[in-house]
């Protein structure tokens, strides 16, 4: 059997196919257990972020000296350590969402806090989109939780007006996907 994978099977697939691009991503919804969600005013500044992967594990099932590879649970590489970067507003006000819903988690001033499991209601929503910014699938990152909100790097001697950024990093449990309405090329 010939192979057709040429340059003008690309070129034809690229044109009826096209390419997702690195800007046609959204973060659309934050909530954190104990506050109220980011909101498109917030969430305009989201800078970076990252679609999250899915990975079946492999049970090896040896018989006669051959493993089968059988397929396994699934586990979610990076839900432990989900980073965000976002454009830091002016009064700070995104860093204090963080700062908050960590401290709801744990006080190192009472040495209390809020560290349960996080249910369904403690979520990021995130959207890939199309050339005309609608979405073709939302996915929802079920359980988060504050990890770790990164330093702001700041310079006084040298700076020259540029924008600074604010990392967090968050942990989910899974996540679930939505296709939406929006009808674009299928896969065979």
């Amino acid at each position: 059997m010939p192979i057709s994978q040429d340059i003008q099977k690309f070129y034809k697939v690229a044109t009826d196919r096209d390419f997702s691009r690195d800007f046609l991503f959204r973060v659309i919804g934050i909530q954190l257990e104990g506050l109220t969600g980011l909101n498109d005013d917030d969430l305009v500044y989201a800078k970076a972020a990252a679609l999250p992967g899915r990975a079946i594990g492999n049970v090896a099932v040896p018989y006669m000296g051959l493993p089968f590879n059988v397929p396994g649970s699934v586990t979610y590489p990076g839900s432990d350590a989900y980073n965000l970067t976002f454009f830091l507003d002016e009064k700070s006000l995104l860093r204090t969402y963080f700062e908050v819903g960590s401290r709801n988690l744990f006080n190192d001033i009472t040495s209390t806090g809020a560290y349960k499991t996080p249910n369904s209601d403690s979520y990021i929503l995130l959207s890939q989109l199309s050339k005309n910014l609608d979405p073709i699938t939302t996915y929802r990152l079920h359980g988060a939780s504050v990890r770790t909100i990164n330093n702001i790097e700041y310079s006084m001697s040298a700076g020259v007006g540029a924008t600074v950024d604010i990392g967090v990093t968050l942990a989910y449990h899974f996540y679930t996907s939505q296709e939406s309405d929006f009808v674009g090329p299928t896969l065979r």
